[in-house]
């Protein structure tokens, strides 16, 4: 029988307390060596929340780390690099990226969406950037979106 333990890490800043130490304790595995495999998996998603999946059988001892992709706003963030979105979406904004990065976005979390459409993963991109306050080409969100539906914005399968 295969435990399985899910928890959002800072990218390679996992540590052995709360909450992967307790949950792994019960089960007497090493949570240092854990940590220390997460931290290096997720290195890469330094500053952002990273979802990790330990998959650990108890007999054995043995474990697998799937590494989650992080959120949509957490990426965005990134890539204007800021730590926190606006306190106020829609009237102040903390930042602008370019079309081709949302597009980027979308492409790298399309598999993780309820779609199959680059568009559509573009079209939700944009309204996270709208909960976040985060222009795009120097234009508010939902006025990308509206582009995009009238095909003033085409975006490529």
């Amino acid at each position: 029988m295969t435990v399985e333990l899910k928890f959002n890490v800072p990218g390679g800043k996992a540590t052995p307390g709360p909450p992967i130490g307790p949950a792994l304790g019960p089960l007497g595995i090493n949570a240092g060596k854990v940590v220390a495999d997460i931290n290096k998996a997720t290195a890469k998603f330094a500053g952002m929340m990273v979802p990790v999946i330990l998959k650990i059988d108890p007999a054995t001892k043995e474990y697998e780390i799937e590494i989650g992709k992080p959120y949509v706003s957490a990426l965005a963030l990134k890539k204007i690099g800021k730590e926190k979105g606006s306190g106020k979406p829609g009237s102040e904004y903390v930042g602008n990226m370019s079309m081709d990065d949302v597009i980027e976005i979308a492409k790298e979390k399309i598999d993780q969406m309820n779609t199959t459409s680059l568009k559509s993963a573009v079209m939700s991109v944009l309204g996270t950037l709208v909960s976040v306050g985060i222009q795009v080409d120097g234009k508010d969100p939902k006025e990308v979106q509206a582009e995009i539906r009238a095909g003033t914005i085409q975006i490529g399968e």
